[in-house]
């Protein structure tokens, strides 16, 4: 009676494996990437949303400068009168992108965008170090 696989049996099996990663992987690796860029639409829609209360309670958006730190902590209690006592995003530092980088908030005369330098954290890029604005993620 025979025991084990032979050399044979076990070469079929690694080349059979191997032909399935080989089919696999390229379409796992692209979807972390995307994925990434979905969390990164996510999180700039909360953090509109946190803006637009922001607006309604105050009547005008954060300045550049106050920036999305005046969404968690009050950036001036006497301009600020009644912030609420856990700020506008629930948390006590603004989000971070995926690729932890800090979120850039512009407020130019009342428009205001959200924008992630995506993976390489500078501005510019393709593919995965594309910049993403809130306005793209709108469309």
């Amino acid at each position: 009676m025979r025991k084990g696989f032979t050399l044979i049996e076990i070469m079929i099996v690694i080349i059979i494996l191997g032909f399935l990663a080989a089919l696999v992987m390229p379409n796992l690796i692209g979807q972390s990437e995307e994925a990434k860029k979905k969390i990164v639409c996510i999180q700039m829609k909360t953090i509109s949303d946190a803006l637009k209360s922001f607006k309604l309670k105050y009547g005008k958006y954060p300045s550049t400068e106050e920036g999305l730190k005046a969404l968690v902590k009050n950036p001036d209690p006497q301009k600020y009168k009644d912030y609420p006592k856990n700020g506008f995003l629930d948390s006590k530092n603004p989000p971070k992108d995926p690729w932890n980088n800090d979120y850039i908030y512009l407020n130019e005369e009342g428009e205001i965008n959200i924008i992630s330098l995506g993976a390489d954290g500078k501005e510019g890029g393709s593919g995965e170090n594309a910049d993403i604005s809130l306005e793209s993620c709108q469309k």
